[in-house]
């Protein structure tokens, strides 16, 4: 999936390197746009984040490392999307006999994969969060027309009672987000509930997304420099499931066991 030329403005570009460099050892970089959307959190544009952004970017990458890459990546979102959930207070007391004034988690979560990308997430979740309940909603969006259309969801139970993080790796016109948001709303979970964790993102998909679904979080690693006429992320970095999954993979499959 090659883009075309884009319809988005260049994405700026400063010195990336640790804080102590003079600014003339730092070599110059591409790091995300602002945006103007409250509920939006990008993660820090660190030297680690845009060189592993630049290795799965790179299309002669091969499989193995992009699947690595990826993977910190999202773990770094997953981490980071955990700091935005809700805390009690918590008093423990330590092996030598004193307290420790902490805090928990409060409340229960679970993981909503939209499938395929989605699903490459999954695992960074099961890392951070152990025995986590994950659903699944398939979306495919017709090439033609752009649009969204739903195929198949499944997910728990109690989801209403949960906060939910939604995965998905690419943001790019948000119509599929939207629905999969929809979706879980129709499920009774209230929207200030759900995090959306994605990879990269257009300033296009989140402006949409942001205008539709407002209570919802987004926990972003880069925001791009826009859609092209095939409404293609730009730079962007192909097409995310076909790179982290083989081509000939059947996706749908049954999930009984994820919820």
């Amino acid at each position: 999936m090659a883009p075309n030329e884009s319809n988005g403005c260049p994405s700026p570009a400063i010195g990336v390197g640790p804080s102590y460099r003079p600014d003339a050892e730092k070599p110059t970089a591409t790091v995300s746009r602002k945006v103007d959307q409250s509920n939006v959190h990008i993660l820090p544009q660190t030297p680690q984040l845009i060189a592993l952004l630049t290795m799965i970017r790179d299309k002669d990458t091969q499989r193995a490392d992009f699947i690595f890459y990826s993977n910190r990546i999202i773990r770094l979102l997953v981490e980071e999307g955990l700091n935005h959930l809700p805390v009690v207070p918590h008093t423990v007391t330590s092996p030598v006999g004193k307290d420790y004034t902490g805090v928990k988690f409060e409340g229960k979560i679970c993981g909503v994969s939209i499938m395929r990308a989605g699903e490459s997430m999954e695992q960074g979740l099961r890392e951070c969060c152990r025995s986590v309940r994950i659903g699944k909603i398939l979306i495919q969006r017709n090439e033609e027309t752009s649009l969204p259309k739903l195929f198949y969801e499944k997910l728990p139970p109690d989801i209403k009672d949960r906060w939910v993080l939604l995965l998905d790796p690419m943001l790019a016109t948000g119509g599929s987000a939207i629905m999969a948001v929809e979706v879980l709303k129709n499920k009774g979970v209230p929207e200030d509930r759900i995090l959306f964790l994605n990879l990269i993102a257009s300033p296009e998909g989140i402006k949409n997304f942001a205008e539709k679904v407002p209570k919802v979080r987004v926990i972003t690693a880069f925001v791009d420099q826009g859609l092209d006429d095939k409404n293609y992320i730009v730079p962007g970095l192909g097409d995310f499931g076909d790179r982290f999954y083989t081509l000939d993979q059947v996706f749908l499959r049954h999930a009984s066991d994820e919820v």
